[in-house]
C-alpha cells in the first residue's frame, strides 16, 4: 500500500454526537397572541404523559390515537399526545410526511415562548405603560386568524369601537383589524424566514391609529419559528480525495447543509454512516451556524480499498424533527504529503457599502512545499452556489465583488476559501467580510392619517395629521430631524420613534387662503447629510362666517308716477365670501315708513335677485318718497344677515291741469264781474286770476294767455301773475262792459290748460252799473249780458249801501254798540273769513292776498242780502241757493270788506 501525506486543521470546540441521541424534541404551547412557557423534554423514545391540572399542555404533530413518528435514521420514536386546544385557540398543530425528506409542518412555538414571557410579566407589574403592545405568534398561521384582541388590549370599550375606527398602518398588508370585534386578524402569509431571514428575534412592528380623538399605538408581533424547512446540502454528492498517506486525526471539511429555520429548528448535527475509518465533529462558526468535519480514525491503504462510499445525514431539532442526507465518495490516491496552507486561517475585512462592482475585497495567499503539480494551487468557495455577491480568482485568490451591496440587507458575510493542490489536496479558511454603513439611503416622510377637509373654525393646537419619518441607515446616518417650509399656520410636534404630529398653529381663514400647501423636509445627520421633502394640500373647509355685505351703503332709487304695476323699480346686490348655502343670499323687506298694510301694495322685492317691483301705480301728489329697509340673509346655520335702507323718489309727471281759484262762478254756473272806475289809469289793477296745479316743478309752473277779448288793447295780462290791469285809459267810445277769456297753461309737456272767463264794468257806481246789466239784450250776446249785470249789481251796491247808512244812524241814536247783527258782512255765512283754497291746494301757486266784498242775492236779479243758512267751508266764496250775481260792494278801502288769501 502507497502511503500519501496527511494534513489537519486546527481544532475548534466541537462535540461528537453519538447515534443514540441525536436530538431530543422542544415542546411548547401554542398560544392566542401571548406569550408561551416551554414544557420539560421527555426521555427520547419515552411517550409524554398529561399535564397537571390547570397547567399548559404541549400540542405535538398528531397521526392518530397511540401513533408513533419512527425517524428514518433509527432514532427512537416519539409517541404522539393529541390534544384538543383550549378555547380561543386559533393554531392547530399538524404533520405531514413528503418526498421521503421527512419534511414536516406545525405550529409549535419554540424557544420564543420563552422569550415571549417577559412582555407579558412586564404587562402585570406594569399595567400604566400602554406605549407598545406586543404579541407573540408562530408563523405560517392561515389569513384571518386571531392574533388577539387588539380593542381590548388599548382599553377601548365595545360601545365606542365603531367611533374610534380602529385600523392598521403597515407598509405591507400582513394584519387586519376587525371592525365589528376590535381583532388583530392575519392579513396575508407571515413565512419568518421570508421576512427575518435568520434573525434571532423576528418582530413586526407596525403603528395602530385610531381616531375621535385621533391617536397612534405602537403595535409588535414577534413571529416565531416553526420547523418548517428541511435541512438541504447544497450538494447531494461529494468527491473527496485523501491520500493514503494521511495519518489518522486528520479532519477534512465536508459541504455543509443549510436550514432556513432558526434556533432548535435550525440545522443542529451531522452524523456519518457507520464505517471503520471515518468519524464525522460538529464544528459551528463565528456567524452561528454549523458544518462537518470528517475525521479519519485509521490509516487508509488504497491496496486494500480505493473508495469509500459513506452517507451524510442532518438532522435539525424540531418537532418533530427533520433531517436530509447527502453522498460522500471518498477517493485513496496516493501520495502527496503536503497540502496548501493558508497565511491565516481567518481573515477580516471591511468594505463599504458604496463599493462598485469589481472592487477587490481581499486578496489570500497559500503555499505548498511540494514541487511541480502537487505545488500548483487553485482557489474556489466551498459552497459556490452561495456566494453570489463576490467573485473569486482562482489562480489570484482575489476576491471581489459582483452586485452592488446593501448594509439594510446584509451587514456581513463568512466565506469558506478551498485551496487545492495539484494533488487533490485542499485547505480551508474563513473569510469574515463586514459592510461598513454609509449614508445612502434619503429619509422617506410617510404620512399615515391626512384629513380630506379641515374646517376654518379648527381651534389651535388640533391635530391634523400623522406621519413617520423612516431612515434606513444606521447610527447618525439614519438620525433624522423633521422641519416644516414656509410660513403657513401648521406646526410639528415630534412624538416617539420619529413619528410626528401635524397640528394648528394659528388662525385659518378659507376666504383668505382655501387651501395650504405643505412641505415637510426631512434630514438626516449623516455626513454629507441627505433630505427629502414630501408636500401635500391641505384643503380648508367653509363655515359661515361671513355676513352678506351689500355693495351700497345706502340706496336711492327714482321712479315716475303713473308706473305700470309691476315694473321694476331698483336693484339691490349684496356679496357673501363663503360657499354653499353659507353663501346663497336671499332678500326680504323688513321695515318701512309706511303702514303695514300699505307696505304689500306698494311693493314688494325678489327673494333671489334682489329686484325691487312696483305693486301698484304711484301717484306723485298722495306721496312722493317712502323710505324700506331691505335685509340680505344667507343660508348657513345660524344665518348672517345685513340691512340697507333704500329711500323710493316718486317722480312727478304733467297728469293734473291747472284749476281756476279766481273768479269763481255764481250758484247757477254764470261768471261773476267785476268793475272798474271810469277813471282807471293804464295799469290799474282790475282783478287777478287765480289758478293752481296739484302737479310739482315745471309741471305747475303756471302762465297766463288771453283768448278773446271784445277790446285786445284795453287791457292786459300778466304772464306769470295773472294780474289784469287797464293798458290805457277808458275812451269816450269804448263799450262799458268787457269780457276777457283767459287760459291759464302749466309748463308740462305736452302742456295742460284750463280757462277762465271775466266780465269786466266801467263804472264809478253800483247806481252806473245797474242800467248796463238790466239794458242786456234778449239775444245771446256776451258783452250784452255783461252790462246787464253791471247795472244790478251795482243798482243792488247803491242800495245796499243806502240801508247801511241808514242802520247806522239808527243804531247810533239808539246807543247801540253792536252793529254787527245788521250787517250782511257780519255773523252770517258772507261774512266768514278765511283761506277760500281747498286744502289740497295750500302748496299751490297763489303767492299775493286779495281784499273782496261779497253779498248774497235773492232769487230775483236785485235783491237785498239774506245771510240766513251757515254755508260749508268749499262755499266760502259763493254765498245762496239760488241762481244770483256776485259783484263788489265796496271797495278796499271800506271797513266791511273782508280778506280772502290764496296761498
Amino acid at each position: 500500500m502507497k502511503l500519501g501525506p496527511t494534513f489537519s486543521q486546527p481544532e475548534t470546540s466541537e462535540a461528537a454526537v453519538p447515534s443514540s441521541a441525536l436530538w431530543a424534541p422542544l415542546l411548547a404551547n401554542k398560544g392566542r397572541g401571548r406569550p408561551r412557557r416551554a414544557q420539560p423534554q421527555p426521555a427520547p423514545g419515552q411517550p409524554l404523559t398529561g399535564s397537571p391540572a390547570g397547567a399548559p399542555r404541549p400540542l405535538l404533530p398528531w397521526t392518530g390515537p397511540g401513533a408513533t413518528v419512527q425517524s428514518e435514521l433509527g432514532i427512537p420514536a416519539v409517541q404522539g399526545v393529541s390534544e384538543s386546544p383550549r378555547p380561543g385557540l386559533v393554531v392547530s398543530a399538524r404533520a405531514e410526511r413528503a418526498g421521503g425528506m421527512g419534511r414536516g409542518a406545525g405550529a409549535s412555538g419554540g424557544a420564543g415562548g420563552r422569550l415571549g414571557l417577559l412582555p407579558v410579566l412586564l404587562s402585570l407589574f406594569c399595567p400604566a405603560l400602554p406605549e407598545q403592545v406586543r404579541y407573540t405568534i408562530p408563523e405560517e398561521m392561515p389569513k384571518g386568524s386571531v392574533v388577539g384582541n387588539l380593542a381590548k388590549d388599548l382599553g377601548f370599550s365595545e360601545r365606542e369601537l365603531p367611533a374610534r375606527k380602529l385600523r392598521v398602518s403597515s407598509e405591507k398588508p400582513y394584519f387586519t383589524v376587525s371592525r365589528d370585534s376590535g381583532e388583530l386578524l392575519v392579513g396575508s402569509r407571515l413565512d419568518r424566514e421570508q421576512i427575518c431571514g435568520k434573525k434571532p428575534a423576528c418582530a413586526l412592528e407596525f403603528e395602530a391609529v385610531a381616531e375621535d380623538p385621533l391617536n397612534f399605538y405602537h403595535v409588535s408581533v414577534e413571529i416565531e419559528d416553526i420547523n418548517d424547512h428541511t435541512p438541504k446540502f447544497t450538494h447531494l454528492s461529494f468527491e473527496l480525495q485523501i491520500s493514503e498517506s494521511t495519518k489518522p486525526g486528520t479532519r477534512f471539511i465536508l459541504g455543509s447543509a443549510h436550514d432556513a429555520d432558526i434556533g432548535t429548528n435550525a440545522l443542529q448535527s451531522y452524523q456519518l454512516s457507520p464505517n471503520d475509518h471515518f468519524s464525522v465533529v460538529n464544528k459551528e462558526k463565528t456567524d452561528g451556524s454549523k458544518y462537518p468535519e470528517m475525521i479519519l480514525e485509521s490509516p487508509l491503504d488504497r491496496e486494500k480499498q480505493k473508495s469509500y462510499h459513506l452517507t451524510l445525514t442532518a438532522f435539525d431539532f424540531g418537532d418533530p424533527p427533520l433531517s436530509s442526507t447527502a453522498q460522500i465518495q471518498v477517493l485513496v490516491t496516493d501520495a502527496n504529503d503536503n497540502p496548501p496552507v493558508f497565511s491565516h486561517d481567518i481573515y477580516k475585512v471591511s468594505i463599504s457599502e458604496n463599493a462598485c462592482p469589481g472592487t477587490t475585497v481581499l486578496r489570500v495567499t497559500a503555499t505548498d512545499p511540494d514541487e511541480g503539480v502537487n505545488a500548483e494551487i487553485t482557489f474556489s468557495f466551498s459552497e459556490v452556489g452561495q456566494i453570489t455577491q463576490f467573485g473569486l480568482g482562482s489562480d489570484t485568490g482575489e476576491i471581489t465583488t459582483l452586485n452592488a451591496l446593501d448594509f439594510e440587507e446584509v451587514r456581513g458575510y463568512s466565506i469558506v476559501l478551498e485551496a487545492r493542490d495539484g494533488g487533490g489536496m485542499i485547505a480551508q479558511c474563513t473569510v469574515e467580510i463586514q459592510i461598513l454603513d454609509e449614508n445612502d439611503n434619503i429619509p422617506e416622510v410617510i404620512f399615515q392619517s391626512l384629513p380630506d377637509l379641515i374646517m376654518e373654525d379648527a381651534e389651535l393646537g388640533t391635530h391634523i395629521a400623522l406621519l413617520k419619518i423612516r431612515d434606513k441607515d444606521s447610527g447618525l446616518n439614519g438620525e433624522v430631524t423633521c422641519e416644516l417650509e414656509g410660513d403657513v399656520p401648521f406646526k410639528m410636534l415630534a412624538s416617539s420613534r420619529n413619528t410626528y404630529k401635524l397640528v394648528t398653529d394659528g388662525v385659518l381663514d378659507r376666504e383668505a387662503n382655501p387651501e395650504y400647501n405643505i412641505t415637510i423636509t426631512a434630514t438626516d445627520k449623516g455626513k454629507p447629510p441627505l433630505s427629502s421633502s414630501s408636500s401635500v394640500t391641505l384643503h380648508v373647509g367653509d363655515v359661515n362666517d361671513n355676513a352678506p355685505t351689500f355693495q351700497q351703503s345706502a340706496y336711492l332709487a327714482q321712479v315716475p308716477e303713473n308706473n305700470p304695476p309691476g315694473a321694476s323699480i331698483a336693484q339691490v346686490s349684496a356679496s357673501d365670501p363663503d360657499l354653499g348655502p353659507n353663501g346663497h343670499v336671499s332678500y326680504a323687506i323688513v321695515a318701512s315708513d309706511l303702514e303695514p298694510r300699505m307696505l304689500a301694495s306698494y311693493v314688494s322685492v325678489n327673494a333671489q335677485s334682489g329686484v325691487l317691483l312696483a305693486q301698484r301705480a304711484f301717484d306723485h301728489e298722495q306721496r312722493r318718497a317712502f323710505q324700506l329697509t331691505l335685509q340680505a340673509r344667507d343660508q348657513g346655520s345660524p344665518a348672517l344677515g345685513a340691512n340697507v335702507s333704500l329711500r323710493v323718489l316718486v317722480g312727478d309727471r304733467n297728469d293734473n291741469a291747472p284749476r281756476v281759484l279766481h273768479p269763481a262762478l255764481g250758484p247757477d254756473g254764470a261768471a261773476l264781474f267785476d268793475t272798474v272806475p271810469r277813471a282807471a289809469e293804464p295799469g290799474y289793477l282790475v282783478t287777478k286770476v287765480v289758478a293752481v296745479d296739484a302737479d310739482a316743478g315745471r309741471n305747475a309752473w303756471l302762465s297766463y294767455h288771453v283768448l278773446q277779448a271784445s277790446d285786445p288793447g284795453l287791457f292786459s295780462l300778466g304772464l306769470r301773475t295773472g294780474e289784469v290791469r287797464t293798458a290805457r285809459a277808458l275812451g269816450d267810445r269804448d263799450a262799458a262792459r268787457h269780457r276777457l277769456l283767459v287760459a291759464v297753461r302749466d309748463g308740462g309737456q305736452p302742456p295742460l290748460s284750463a280757462t277762465a272767463t271775466l266780465h269786466l264794468v266801467f263804472a264809478d257806481s253800483l247806481q252806473e252799473a245797474l242800467p248796463d246789466l238790466t239794458d242786456r239784450p234778449v239775444a245771446s250776446d256776451p258783452q250784452a249780458e255783461l252790462q246787464f249785470y253791471l247795472v244790478v249789481a251795482l243798482a243792488l251796491i247803491s242800495v245796499l249801501f243806502l240801508l247801511a247808512v241808514t242802520l247806522a244812524i239808527a243804531m247810533r241814536l239808539g246807543h247801540t254798540t253792536n252793529i254787527e247783527g245788521w250787517s250782511c258782512f257780519l255773523h252770517g255765512p258772507c261774512s266768514k273769513s278765511g283761506p277760500v283754497v281747498p286744502p289740497n291746494y295750500n302748496e299751490g301757486t297763489l303767492p299775493f292776498s286779495y281784499n273782496l266784498c261779497v253779498a248774497h242775492t235773492g232769487k230775483t236779479e236785485f235783491n237785498f242780502v239774506k245771510c240766513n243758512d251757515p254755508l260749508s267751508s268749499g262755499q266760502d266764496i259763493l254765498c245762496g241757493d239760488s241762481p244770483g250775481t256776485l259783484f263788489p260792494l265796496c271797495d278796499s278801502s271800506e271797513s266791511t270788506s273782508h280778506q280772502v288769501s290764496f296761498r
